[in-house]
């Protein structure tokens, strides 16, 4: 398992996260199975990159922690896509730039390969709330909203469809197979959160690959900050809302049936039963009981909605993405050189 060998790319696009950067590079660094390097793939922002560079230009580290510039149009899908290009590692490990990995993370990701049919190896995101603790009207069935494992995720070791993009692992073989993540669909920067992107590429795996497994392991644990503004109910509605758009996307990309097979058990098994949960504790006078049960039919009905919309969007045309195979790197695109 020791010669298992990782990149981890931590995509990361604004000023405004440095010190979350900087602690996500520290979390990997601390790894028990340390990590082959680790790529910063700066999205379009000159500043930010300069500034990494220059934080990163020791030789001490210049070869663990290389800084890199997006290759292709902004967003995070290819932001990743260029990660994956530059990575020399077997396997390729991904993590939020406001995200910090406990030290066992990659230890047990490496562990989960031992099957050579496993392609994708995934951990569970714990939230971070900036308040402290969870806001009493949040279900947890929707922390997916917040980037993190929700409620209805079976525990422990477990084959799923598709892991999620901020804390996850692939073996490098698969993208040679299904290509990269599609650019189009993922996220951009502070504009509307459409995602699915790592969806997409799990299924589209899964169909090049028929005897491709794809794992969770609960033990590999990352926490995910939350901002205030996360904790808002108006985020929470734009982010249901891009949900139901992203998943139009994607039901067009890989068809309906493997598109929302797994939505389909979660809307008609897990959150009818966190309503019922929700009701039982309010009327049990149990704080938020109410406000639970009301946010998870307020995300069902606003996410349909946004599928609706992003259904009608493909039909007209006016929602296009891509994918295809992982463009080949060139050392142009790294960081610029600093002073020593």
């Amino acid at each position: 398992m020791s010669d298992r060998r990782f990149s981890v790319v931590i995509c990361v696009y604004t000023e405004e996260r440095w010190e979350d950067i900087l602690a996500a590079v520290d979390s990997v660094r601390a790894q028990s199975h340390p990590a082959l390097e680790i790529l910063l793939v700066v999205d379009h922002n000159e500043r930010l990159l300069a500034r990494l560079a220059e934080e990163f230009k020791d030789e001490s580290v210049r070869e663990e922690v290389r800084v890199l510039a997006n290759a292709g149009p902004r967003g995070l899908s290819s932001g990743r896509n260029t990660g994956i290009a530059a990575s020399r590692g077997d396997f390729v490990a991904f993590l939020d730039d406001d995200a910090v990995a406990e030290r066992d993370w990659l230890r047990y990701f490496a562990a989960g390969y031992d099957d050579p049919d496993v392609m994708a190896v995934g951990g569970r995101t714990l939230p971070a709330w900036a308040s402290g603790k969870r806001p009493a009207w949040f279900p947890e069935e929707f922390d997916w909203v917040v980037g993190c494992t929700y409620r209805g995720l079976p525990p422990g070791l477990v084959r799923v469809r598709n892991v999620l993009g901020g804390n996850a692992s692939f073996r490098r073989t698969a993208f040679d197979v299904a290509g990269g993540f599609a650019t189009g669909i993922g996220r951009d920067g502070d504009k509307r959160p459409l995602g699915c992107e790592e969806t997409e590429l799990c299924i589209r795996l899964s169909q090049a690959l028929p005897d491709a497994v794809l794992l969770i392991d609960d033990r590999s644990v990352i926490h995910h900050k939350v901002p205030a503004a996360r904790e808002r109910f108006g985020y929470f509605r734009s982010r249901t809302y891009a949900e139901g758009i992203s998943k139009a996307l994607v039901s067009r990309s890989v068809g309906a049936n493997e598109g929302l097979e797994a939505e389909r058990r979660y809307t008609t098994r897990v959150l009818p039963a966190g309503v019922v949960r929700g009701l039982r504790d309010a009327v049990l006078r149990r704080p938020g009981g109410a406000g639970r049960a009301g946010a998870i039919v307020a995300g069902v009905v606003v996410a349909a909605g946004g599928f609706v919309q992003g259904a009608l969007r493909v039909r007209r045309g006016g929602a296009t993405f891509s994918s295809g195979p992982i463009p080949a790197w060139s050392d142009s695109a790294s960081a610029p050189e600093v002073a020593a």
